[in-house]
């Protein structure tokens, strides 16, 4: 009777990891996987295709593939959602700096990843190396950023 249980008892942890990985396909999971299709695309200013996108480009476009509307202006969507605090940010969570050394405003915007150990990678598109993946740890990041904001 005991080894029953065992097995009865193991059988139903295992459905609770299946029914964990169904989480996997959560909004920001799905808004994450549209804009890493766009990796190594290179950069072009207002661009929204795989020809060419920008940095808001990439954060449209995968927000939209969830029905979900953001202005098409980094600037702009800094100012939709609420603002988080770098330790309370989550995948989908989006990332503002300013990177213009003249212009004191916000111009970039970086779609978060991941957050794990204090570690936060983003992916984006640079005017030099197109659409990739970065970690807000890297100096010149951390030096632009501005402000994290929850969407979703």
């Amino acid at each position: 009777m005991l080894i029953f249980s065992l097995m009865m008892s193991s059988c139903s942890s295992s459905k609770t990891v299946v029914k964990n990985n169904k989480n996997t396909n959560s909004k920001a999971d799905k808004i994450i996987a549209k804009a890493l299709q766009y990796k190594g695309v290179p950069y072009q200013f207002g661009g929204t295709t795989k020809k060419g996108i920008d940095c808001s480009g990439i954060v449209y476009l995968a927000y939209g593939s969830q029905n979900i509307q953001l202005p098409r202006v980094s600037r702009d969507m800094a100012k939709r959602g609420k603002k988080t605090s770098l330790n309370n940010v989550k995948k989908g969570d989006l990332l503002f700096f300013r990177t213009h050394k003249i212009r004191r405003r916000i111009n970039h915007v970086g779609l978060v990843i991941s957050h794990k150990k204090g570690q936060i990678r983003f992916v984006h598109a640079t005017s030099s190396r197109g659409v990739i993946v970065s970690s807000l740890s890297e100096k010149y990041w951390k030096t632009a950023f501005v402000k994290a904001v929850k969407i979703l």
